[in-house]
């Protein structure tokens, strides 16, 4: 790569913009093995039912179970649902006795065999009807290579030669008094303790970063070309390099000052913890390219009798994976930008009667004293309906001047050194202004729209030192250039060729822009208000590609939503911002990552240009092998993340992690990280639908994850004869049950009927910038039952720790109240014979009204505090989005079944399959011969 610095370059701006849309598209899907598919999730309409062809598939046998007896409740009148149909939730919760605990014969026509036990392990008969598996070997924990002159382990190969390895199974067994094939429902895996970071390869590498910064897909590198084209599931990393830090915990600023920071001359790989020193500490050896590199006689420390510094303690760069480094100023291209934010606001008619103004304009004046960055902030407005109003904010004025520029055909900006000013200097006019705002455009009747020349203007603006453009659109943009077209309304389009175009921007102009705003270092943030079709595919193209974000409130209406607007906003104003940032992740030698998934502009092979970027911003990436075979034990990642922070300091953060090469595709297995692979299979199957029917999406995702346990089955069909049984890895335990959630994820489910076309790209956009933890909370969320927690008389209110219930209707109970929480919204259901003062005590007098109506207010009784104590512990667990809390009855429709029922992924709904029905059909895939 030479020795020119090459963070250095990206800050041009000149050169061209290459976007990262065809280079991080998946592979073509490959079509399914004839076998069952799971159709969308609720019906068309029946009247074009006929234009939406299917492939014919067999169709899975339906499960028989006991009749359960049921207490006898006063006759309710069934719900109505209005088109499709959810499960009964039982009145009473019934002791588990679907399935009784007993063993499963094994399917039919294939006898248990015996099987002799290992050598030295004792023989334990199998169970009735069902195969004999012998005990697991015992492995030996893997030791990595030696650091800075330790004597060495054991050699890698001699660990992980073994083929067999612990894995867990299911038996498929007939159902009593059935034929049809079945599992026991108890004994399907579900993540009820939520994400839980894996633990093997802190263990091996103690000084890797923490997880919460990279994971990969598997800590076992393959070795050789082969391995890869075994393991069907992603290969590669989830990136989240400035993720927060729980309290206490802080990333350690390094300032070399006159030395210079320390790097690999010819690989450009920082100093880390995997770096050694030899010739008496004269020299370091990268752990990257393994190029002896000359320490600055600055940085000279003498080596122990083991070959470590004696320095070693003083310096956080070779024991912590995780540092910031100070960059001196040859890392600059211009002098540090400051923190600069942009409120582009749309005033049409339909945002004046929202309300949206009224909360936007109150809660950027509340955040003004917590803007990062005082005193160099600057700050802007600019307004637009049909015609674009600038304000001269200039700090000589006691009041904001407005200038309007109704020429939208050759749009200019008037006054440009006074549109943009320094907070702290004009902080009375910009107070005025905002006070203002709200009645300013109260009696405004256009309804129009003319975002497009508005967005023109703000890049004049903005391009002489770069920000944050922050958008508040209320209706589809109508006038001037970016104008756009209803496309949205059109059911004849899906299941055709065509159907991916509606999830694309119409607009070319779009992209173009957001290249522009990446060119001149502008983050755009996107805030969405309409009830009506506003094409967010075309408008989330500017987050998208800058680095930012969507939020999207359909249907605002200030009364209902102000209060989540309020929260997002201001954290979105006032959370540490990196600025005008290039993020590169380098690999050891022989593996390269060849494609990138999330919101930024791809400036060359590996450079990611993100003009602003925070800490709930995640990026996925895809590794391959260069080299036929990997020749070292060790591969090494470093994630270089090069910024401006608000203070006006330009910074490294630099994250370093290592990870064994392993020459068996079991091993790979044993070591695979499920959060990972879940939120790759995410991003690419999000990516698909940009390009395919939602079908092909779905099936390609459900095609991974048969091909992958049908390869790892075949590791041990031909040892043990494994019958019906289903096995899989422990560490992918809960790959089925997130595959299905994903399977049925707003982005990814139905067709037309199913998901607005608005709200299915607003879940796509925000679903691919999203953190593993969240992601996995999102796709599984938590449902607790809090009724018997609030008549409790202690103080106790931590219900994070209170047992958490599968999804599914049967975890329902009718004479319970329960909380459901997926880290955008909480639903609280009221059980239709709940026990009259617990609603009395949480609702008053309105609790007999529809409680659609009826808000979660804090009571004078003890039960209402601690049940608005503990929603509060909910929000502030994950402050990134505000949880508007959501009150609905059992049986009150159609409320409830698109606020919980469509959500619990274990149940059939719509057509589609539930998890026992998923797992057989999967299962039955896995069997068939290739």
């Amino acid at each position: 790569m030479g020795t020119r610095n090459p963070e250095m370059t990206p800050f041009s701006s000149s050169g061209p913009l290459v976007g990262s849309y065809d280079e991080s598209s998946p592979p073509p899907s490959i079509p399914l093995p004839q076998s069952t598919s799971i159709p969308p999730r609720f019906p068309a309409p029946p009247q074009s039912a006929s234009q939406f062809p299917q492939q014919q598939f067999p169709t899975i046998p339906q499960q028989k179970f006991p009749t359960i007896p049921q207490q006898q409740f006063p006759s309710i009148p069934p719900p109505q649902f209005p088109q499709q149909q959810f499960p009964t939730i039982p009145h009473q919760q019934v002791p588990h006795q679907q399935f009784p605990h007993q063993p499963f014969p094994a399917m039919p026509n294939q006898p248990a065999p015996y099987a002799p036990p290992l050598q030295g392990q004792p023989y334990a008969p199998p169970l009735q009807g069902q195969p004999y598996a012998p005990p697991p070997l015992q492995r030996q924990p893997y030791a990595p290579p030696p650091l800075h002159g330790q004597p060495s382990g054991p050699p890698l190969a001699a660990n992980i030669q073994a083929l067999m390895e612990d894995f867990s199974s299911l038996s498929v067994g007939s159902i009593p008094g059935s034929i049809e094939p079945g599992v026991d429902l108890k004994a399907l895996p579900r993540p009820l303790d939520a994400d839980i970071h894996p633990k093997s390869l802190s263990d091996m590498y103690p000084m890797n970063c923490n997880p919460r910064y990279l994971r990969l897909t598997t800590s076992g590198i393959p070795s050789s070309q082969s391995l890869v084209s075994r393991w069907h599931l992603p290969l590669g990393a989830v990136v989240c390099p400035l993720a927060q830090v729980p309290d206490g915990e802080e990333v350690p600023i390094i300032n070399f000052a006159s030395t210079g920071i320390i790097r690999c001359r010819r690989c450009r790989t920082y100093v880390n913890p995997y770096v050694t020193f030899t010739d008496a500490g004269r020299k370091w050896r990268c752990n990257m390219c393994s190029l002896l590199n000359d320490v600055p006689g600055d940085y000279f420390a003498h080596l122990d009798a083991t070959g470590r510094r004696i320095d070693l303690d003083q310096r956080p760069e070779l024991t912590q994976g995780s540092v910031e480094f100070v960059a001196p100023t040859e890392y600059m291209v211009r002098p540090p930008m400051p923190p600069l934010y942009f409120f582009l606001i749309d005033v049409s008619v339909s945002a004046v009667r929202s309300g949206m103004i009224e909360v936007v304009a109150k809660t950027i004046r509340s955040c003004l004293d917590k803007l990062p960055g005082f005193p160099r902030t600057q700050i802007g407005f600019a307004t637009f309906d049909s015609t674009i109003h600038f304000y001269n904010l200039k700090s000589s004025l006691t009041q904001p001047q407005m200038m309007v520029v109704s020429d939208l055909d050759d749009i200019f900006v008037p006054l440009p050194d006074d549109l943009l000013v320094n907070l702290s200097e004009s902080r009375n006019v910009v107070e005025a202004f905002l006070d203002s705002l709200p009645s300013m455009f109260q009696d405004n009747v256009n309804v129009e729209s003319a975002l497009g020349p508005a967005l023109k203007a703000a890049l004049m603006l903005m391009s002489q030192l770069g920000g944050k453009l922050l958008i508040f659109q209320n209706t589809l943009p109508s006038f001037g250039v970016g104008r756009l077209k209803l496309r949205g309304d059109d059911p004849r389009v899906y299941g055709t060729d065509k159907e991916h175009m509606l999830r694309i921007p119409e607009d070319p102009l779009y992209k173009q822009m957001a290249a522009e705003f990446t060119k001149f270092q502008i983050g755009v943030d996107v805030y969405a208000f309409s009830d009506k079709y506003t094409d967010i595919a075309s408008l989330g193209t500017l987050a998208k590609y800058t680095g930012g974000q969507v939020y999207y409130y359909p249907g605002f209406q200030s009364a209902i939503h102000g209060e989540k607007l309020k929260h997002e906003l201001a954290r979105d104003l006032t959370r540490e911002t990196a600025w005008e940032s290039v993020m590169r992740v380098r690999c050891g030698k022989g593996v390269r990552f060849s494609s990138y998934h999330g919101n930024f502009m791809l400036r060359s092979t590996d450079l990611l240009a993100l003009p602003a970027v925070d800490c709930d911003k995640a990026f996925a990436m895809q590794l391959s092998l260069e080299d036929t075979l990997l020749t070292t034990q060790t591969v090494y990642f470093q994630v270089a993340l090069l910024y401006t922070a608000s203070c006006g300091e330009r910074r490294i953060r630099v994250h370093t992690a290592a990870a064994p090469v392993v020459t068996d595709l079991a091993e790979m297995y044993r070591q695979a990280d499920t959060g990972a692979i879940v939120s790759l299979l995410s991003r690419l199957a999000i990516e698909k639908t940009l390009s395919s029917k939602l079908e092909d999406a779905r099936n390609s995702l459900q095609l991974r994850i048969t091909k992958a346990l049908k390869e790892y089955r075949n590791l041990y069909s031909v040892q043990h004869r494994l019958g019906g049984r289903i096995i899989y890895p422990e560490s992918l335990k809960f790959l089925l049950l997130y595959g299905l959630s994903l399977y049925k994820s707003t982005p990814l489910r139905g067709g037309y009927p199913d998901v607005a076309l608005d709200e299915r790209c607003a879940a796509g956009f925000t679903m691919m910038t999203l953190s593993v933890e969240k992601l996995l909370k999102l796709l599984y969320p938590s449902l607790i039952r809090i009724d018997e927690h609030l008549l409790k008389t202690t103080d106790h209110e931590d219900i994070e720790s209170s047992k958490r219930l599968p999804l599914a209707a049967s975890s329902l109970d009718s004479r319970g109240l329960y909380i459901y929480d997926d880290g955008f919204r909480v639903v609280v259901w009221f059980g239709r014979v709940l026990a009259p003062d617990i609603a009395m005590n949480l609702l008053g007098p309105e609790c007999a009204a529809e409680l659609s109506k009826v808000s979660l207010g804090k009571r004078d009784n003890e039960m209402s505090r601690k049940m608005v104590k503990i929603v509060e512990k909910l929000r502030e667990s994950e402050p990134s989005y505000y949880k508007l809390c959501h009150l609905v009855r059992q049986g009150e429709q159609p409320r409830e079944g698109f606020l919980l029922l469509m959500n619990l992924v274990e149940d059939p709904m719509g057509g589609t399959n539930g998890y026992v029905d998923w797992v057989l059909q999967v299962h039955r895939q896995v069997q068939q011969n290739p």
